[in-house]
């Protein structure tokens, strides 16, 4: 369906949860955090922005049954994910609440996967039987490295030996599937270095892993920060850190150790199944393919971005205008936060729906892609081996996921 446009907006199959707090900020991360006092001191606004949260669940959920009615006449969501930041630092009881609410107003499925993210760290962890009470199945750990120098280079606060102690302490309390992310292309590391983390990350017998080039991006020249941007301005420290580590990137380093990853799972039975993911059968992440098959979701947080198949939508950034929306002085009715919004036309509804195909291993249908004005784009990754075809689907060839970028940027041109 190329050249059509989606039928209107639909119901949420899943609802993301920006939880934007953690201990201290590494330089290379990009999503809404604030830390220090605000997140763990005396003063800190955890039990605010929960408040604030709770507030905008029923709002969205106010909007969505005026729109398609109560969640009898829906189909319950599939996914809920609480990501962040570190939303392990929430207390248990108030993850608990927030998926109470989730239940009451949307709709949960019974095999529903809800995942939240955690940082390894005995201090960071967080209550794991508290939340695999509160209904938490999938936990996704932010291990990053599991050398000591690169986690110390990346500003992270735990050990290698932490992430193996998160992992067992997730199986014992139950958590039905466990992912560790990972990052190459670090500035130091070595394929050796990369190829031994590998292994450790694989002793560790986790279920799902993701694999990330790390990216240096600037939010600030990229126009997504400001009052209503979804990204907070770039700390002055982070951009020294930043200049610096770009030097001591490699594109074909990086090029390598995805190579090398890739071949290393598959014979591990882990299967590729998006740029960036491995699984093994059945622990593929429903909340993100819901977003690379491009079915609508819902958000809710700093930062937080929701898509109804025709409208993207995202919340504003900063943390204190959020909670102030939501939770504003007695006498007066909460209100969403700002933010901004666009609306996709048909033409790049139906690009951008190529383009998240291509991303996962299932590929796109052959018809949705080899029309005008994407043929000449097609035609080319076919050519020089970006891509690969059979009677009914293209699919990106390993080193098409290696150049993935240009192929796509050609497609939108």
């Amino acid at each position: 369906m190329a050249g059509g446009a989606e039928p209107g907006p639909r119901p949420p199959v899943a609802l993301y949860l920006h939880v934007p707090f953690c201990r201290s900020i590494c330089p290379y991360c990009d999503f809404v955090v604030v830390a220090g006092r605000a997140a763990t001191g005396p003063s800190n606004r955890v039990a605010a922005f929960v408040e604030a949260l709770v507030a905008e669940v029923g709002l969205r959920a106010d909007m969505l049954e005026a729109a398609f009615g109560g969640p009898a006449r829906r189909s319950p969501l599939t996914s809920v994910y609480l990501g962040g930041g570190t939303p392990s630092l929430l207390p248990a009881e108030a993850v608990a609440r927030i998926l109470e609410l989730v239940v009451e107003r949307f709709g949960l499925a019974p095999d529903a996967e809800v995942t939240i993210e955690i940082n390894p760290g005995s201090r960071e962890r967080g209550d794991l039987d508290g939340f695999r009470r509160a209904g938490v199945g999938r936990l996704s750990i932010g291990a990053q490295s599991l050398r000591p120098d690169e986690l110390r280079r990346l500003g992270r606060r735990h050990r290698p030996e932490d992430v193996a102690q998160a992992v067992e302490l997730a199986r014992a309390s139950g958590f039905r599937s466990v992912s560790l992310d990972l990052l190459y292309d670090v500035p130091g590391q070595t394929e050796d270095d990369w190829r031994r983390t590998l292994d450790d990350a694989l002793a560790l017998e986790p279920d799902h892993l993701s694999l990330y080039a790390l990216t240096l991006d600037d939010p600030d020249a990229e126009g997504l920060t400001g009052e209503a941007g979804d990204h907070l301005p770039l700390r002055a420290g982070a951009r020294r850190w930043r200049a610096g580590a770009r030097a001591g990137q490699d594109d074909d380093r990086a090029a390598a150790m995805y190579e090398a990853a890739d071949v290393r799972l598959a014979g591990a039975g882990f299967a590729w199944y998006e740029i960036s993911n491995w699984a093994r059968p059945g622990h593929e992440s429903r909340h993100n393919l819901a977003y690379w098959r491009h079915e609508p979701y819902e958000a809710a947080g700093p930062g937080a971005h929701a898509f109804d198949g025709v409208v993207r939508r995202w919340n504003a950034a900063g943390l204190e205008a959020y909670v102030a929306a939501l939770c504003p002085p007695e006498g007066r009715r909460p209100r969403l936060p700002a933010g901004g919004r666009e609306r996709l036309d048909a033409a790049t509804g139906s690009v951008e729906r190529v383009i998240l195909a291509l991303r996962t291993a299932d590929g796109v249908a052959l018809e949705a892609a080899t029309v005008p004005p994407l043929a000449g784009a097609v035609d080319w990754a076919l050519e020089t081996g970006l891509l690969e075809r059979d009677l009914s689907r293209l699919r990106l060839t390993t080193r098409g996921r290696l150049l993935s970028n240009e192929l796509f940027a050609r497609l939108v041109a």
